[in-house]
C-alpha cells in the first residue's frame, strides 16, 4: 500500500495530493492514508502538508523502494514485480525459492544488505548495508540449459551500456561476467544460475551486483586494488532506484532481440565493449594453462583463444586473467 501511495505523488509531480484523492484512489480510509504517511516520514521521506492542498513528497531517502524502481524502468515485459528486502543472505537464494513457490517470470528481488551474497566459483560478494545494488531477476525464458550461459553476456551487455551511459565513463567487460572501471578494477559482477528440466531451462536467475557507493574503508585488504565502486571510480553518488530502473530498461531490449534474433547480435555488442578481445590472457583448467590472445566469442558463449601454438581453443568456463 505504500508504494502504491508513493506512486501517487509520483504521477503527481510537484503538486499537493489530498488525503481525499489518495482515499478515493486507492480505496482505504483517510485515516489509513495519514498512518502509511506517518509510516513513510519514519523512513526517510519527506512532506509539506497544508490543511486545505493535502500532502506534497518533497523529499526520498537514499533506499532501495519498489514504486521508485518500477517508475525508473517504465513499461518493461521482464520486471512483473519486485521485492524489496532489508536484509538477506543472498537474493540468488531468495529467487529461487520464489521460483519454486511459484513465482512468475519478471519478479525482482532486491536487499539493502546481503550476508551471504554469492559470486561466480562459491566466492562471497561483499555487499554492505546501502552502498550498493544487489538484485536478482527471476526469468522462466524458453530456452535450452545449453544455451543458458548465453544469458551472462546479454546480462553483461546492458549493464555496460547502462553504466556507460549513466556515468559517462568507459566500462569494459571482462569476459565471462566481470564489469570493469577504466583504472582495471572490478565495478560489478554477474551470476547467472539455471535450473533445468528435460534440457529445458526451468527457470534462471540473474544476479547482479552493483558497487555503487563503497568507500576505500570499506574493502578489505585483499580487494583493495582489485575493487573499487563507481563513486570512488567517478567522484559523485547515483540513484541507486535509477539505475537499476535503467538496467532493467536496458535488459529489457536486449532480452527481446535475443529472444527474436538470437544470440549473434548480442555477441556483437558483447565483442564492442569488450576488453578481453584482443589482449593476451592465461587461463588454468585441470588440463594445464592455456595462454594466447582472445579472438572472439563462439555461438554459446565461449571465449575463443589463438594459443602461442596458432591453434583455437575454446574456453566454456573459469576465469582468465590478463598476461
Amino acid at each position: 500500500m505504500r508504494d502504491d501511495i508513493l506512486a501517487c505523488f509520483a504521477e503527481a509531480g510537484d503538486r499537493f495530493v489530498s488525503g481525499e484523492e489518495i482515499s478515493r484512489k486507492l480505496n482505504i480510509s483517510r485515516t489509513a492514508v495519514w498512518k502509511h504517511i506517518r509510516e513513510l516520514r519514519k523512513q526517510g521521506y519527506a512532506f509539506e502538508s497544508s490543511p486545505h492542498k493535502g500532502y506534497r513528497l518533497t523529499g526520498r531517502p537514499d533506499r532501495l523502494a519498489a514504486e521508485a524502481i518500477r517508475r525508473a524502468a517504465g513499461p518493461v515485459s521482464v520486471l512483473a514485480d519486485v521485492v524489496i528486502l532489508e536484509r538477506v543472505e543472498s537474493t540468488q537464494t531468495e529467487v529461487h525459492r520464489l521460483a519454486s513457490a511459484g513465482a512468475p517470470h519478471g519478479t525482482l528481488v532486491a536487499a539493502e544488505e546481503q550476508t551471504a551474497g554469492r559470486g561466480r566459483l562459491g566466492r562471497v560478494w561483499l555487499s554492505p548495508a546501502g552502498k550498493g545494488i544487489w538484485m536478482s531477476l527471476l526469468l522462466r525464458p524458453p530456452i535450452t540449459v545449453r544455451e543458458a550461459p548465453q544469458m551472462t553476456m546479454v546480462a553483461a551487455v546492458a549493464l555496460a551500456r547502462t553504466l556507460r551511459r549513466e556515468t559517462g565513463t568507459d566500462i569494459g567487460i571482462k569476459w565471462p561476467n566481470d564489469l570493469l572501471a577504466p583504472d582495471g578494477r572490478k565495478l560489478c559482477g554477474i551470476l547467472v544460475e539455471s535450473v533445468g528440466e528435460d534440457e529445458r531451462v526451468r527457470h534462471m536467475a540473474v544476479g547482479v551486483g552493483i558497487d555503487c557507493h563503497l568507500e576505500e574503508a570499506d574493502y578489505p585488504p585483499e580487494l583493495k586494488e582489485k575493487a573499487t565502486s563507481l563513486s570512488l571510480a567517478t567522484g559523485r553518488r547515483f540513484d541507486r532506484n535509477a539505475l537499476a530502473g535503467a538496467f532493467l530498461r536496458e535488459f529489457d531490449g536486449l532480452y527481446r532481440l535475443y529472444l527474436t534474433e538470437g544470440f549473434a547480435p548480442v555477441r556483437a555488442l558483447w565483442e564492442s565493449l569488450s576488453v578481453t578481445i584482443g589482449r593476451r590472457i592465461r587461463h588454468r583448467s585441470p588440463d594445464g594453462w592455456t595462454e594466447g590472445v582472445a579472438e572472439r566469442l563462439d555461438e554459446s558463449g565461449g571465449l575463443v583463444v589463438r594459443t602461442d601454438a596458432g591453434k583455437e581453443r575454446t574456453i566454456a568456463a573459469g576465469e582468465i586473467e590478463f598476461a
